[in-house]
């Protein structure tokens, strides 16, 4: 059956409940809806950076020589670097809110379009609006990305806490420098050692991490949606079943990609060649280590990530619907 084109809780477009699971795109209100977007984004994200934090460096470490795990460097960086510590390259990191407006957009307006075209199974539009999405926010995003990376790593204290420099590979001055001059000084190092091309160093890793990383993301998302739709009894929120398929979804990711994204974070900070050579070099260090390097707290970003993202995404969504549709959307 259908019902304005939208699929219902029972997987089909109208279903026995009459009502509407996904707020498609030409549904809602956008002036209500961006902003509202953008705040729940800046939200999460600083809840959730220092495990971006976290990753990025124990994904750079050789073997395990500095953190043992997630929790052994929670515990160090705010031991010996206090919560700035974890907020290394925040600020820097947040213009991904710009980024996450095309992103948005561009998934909701593929997904919009291919519906158009006859494409009637979500999980397939999901996967081709998460990888343009993807495409498009990483072309904005990478060299903010590269600068905040610089600057997570910027100056990190051994394991013993002694104040000795650990990781600086563009040999920035960063003792008693304020955070924007440091990120200025990045800006222009980078600049001057190899130009525009700098601030892009690692761009097709990041689109080999990402894009199918977004893709996968947002297919298992509406996968694990649809068959926990049918195994949960009759009038289970519909919010409640989207927030446990984003953290499954975000799990069976994370497993998939987690050597691509390590890859990602090595070529970009350690500015080690080519992809393959990075992958060579990552290879001879970790052999099948590679497939849980910086797992855990990618694993932990990842679940915490996808549960408040949709949280706020599909309840910004409920908000934002037009009053036409408001009847037919059920929490």
């Amino acid at each position: 059956m259908e019902s304005l084109g939208v699929p219902s809780i029972n997987g089909g477009s109208g279903g026995s409940g009459g009502y509407i699971r996904t707020i498609e795109w030409d549904m809602m209100n956008k002036y209500k809806f961006f902003p509202l977007s953008v705040l729940s984004s800046f939200s999460a994200r600083c809840v959730l950076y220092p495990f971006t934090v976290i990753k990025t460096r124990m994904q750079i470490q050789r073997h395990s020589e500095l953190y043992k795990g997630t929790f052994d460097a929670f515990h160090k960086i705010f031991k010996y670097e206090g919560v700035g510590g974890l907020y290394k390259g925040f600020w820097i990191s947040a213009f991904q809110l710009v980024s996450g407006i095309f992103y948005i957009t561009t998934y909701e307006t593929v997904r919009h379009f291919l519906q158009h075209q006859g494409v009637r199974d979500s999980r397939i539009r999901a996967m081709a609006g998460g990888g343009c999405a993807s495409l498009v926010g990483q072309t904005i995003i990478v060299p903010f990305d590269v600068i905040s990376q610089h600057m997570m790593v910027l100056g990190q204290l051994d394991g013993l806490g002694k104040s000795r420099v650990v990781f600086n590979p563009l040999q920035i001055s960063y003792i008693g420098q304020k955070k924007p001059q440091i990120a200025l000084d990045i800006v222009k190092t980078l600049y001057k050692k190899d130009g525009i091309r700098g601030f892009y160093r690692g761009y097709f890793a990041s689109i080999c991490a990402y894009v199918p990383n977004s893709a996968l993301w947002w297919s298992f998302y509406h996968f694990y949606q649809e068959h926990l739709a049918r195994l949960a009894p009759a009038g289970t929120s519909t919010l409640l079943l989207q927030c446990v398929a984003a953290p499954l979804g975000g799990v069976t990711t994370v497993i998939l990609t987690n050597p691509l994204d390590t890859v990602r974070a090595r070529l970009q900070v350690q500015r080690s060649g080519s992809f393959g050579h990075t992958f060579r070099v990552l290879w001879g260090e970790e052999r099948m280590g590679i497939f849980t390097k910086g797992l855990s707290p990618r694993m932990f970003q990842s679940v915490f990530f996808s549960f408040t993202i949709i949280l706020g995404y599909e309840s910004v969504k409920r908000f934002s619907v037009s009053d036409e549709y408001k009847e037919e959307v059920r929490w």
